[in-house]
């Protein structure tokens, strides 16, 4: 398992102020952070994000929200880092996830649900790299 995962607090959290208490609970989990940026994606690069999910129902609705505001995008690191993430996240849908995961506390439905994690270790080097460049990740070892 790989030691780096790629996280996004989307534009519904970043508006609600969440971001903070967000980062707090990357903290908390034991996540190094090495580098993070706060950004408002174009509907170009929303659409060159998610482009595996070109043609699913929920593609259209998905890169318009993720491009509606200001996100931040964070590289992690921790030993497991993509599945320790996604525990620390929770379900997609924050009815199903777990209580005092990140999605159960600050998510507000399935669409506007707070937090993406990457879902593989090969897609966290690929998300990683489409918003940081290397001099931007910062290594504390």
């Amino acid at each position: 398992m790989g030691n780096l995962t790629f996280a996004i607090i989307k534009p519904d959290a970043v508006k609600n102020n969440y971001t903070g208490l967000i980062y707090d609970r990357i903290l908390k989990a034991g996540f190094n952070i090495l580098s993070a940026k706060l950004t408002r994606m174009s509907l170009a690069q929303a659409e060159g994000f998610y482009s595996v999910h070109k043609g699913k129902p929920f593609y259209n609705e998905l890169t318009e929200f993720m491009s509606s505001g200001q996100a931040m995008v964070l590289a992690l690191r921790k030993e497991n880092a993509v599945a320790e993430w996604r525990k620390t996240i929770g379900a997609t849908n924050p009815a199903d996830a777990d209580s005092g995961t990140i999605r159960k506390d600050f998510a507000t439905s399935l669409g506007e649900n707070a937090v993406h994690g990457s879902d593989s270790d090969d897609n966290a080097i690929k998300e990683i790299a489409f918003f940081f460049s290397d001099c931007e990740l910062i290594s504390n070892n």
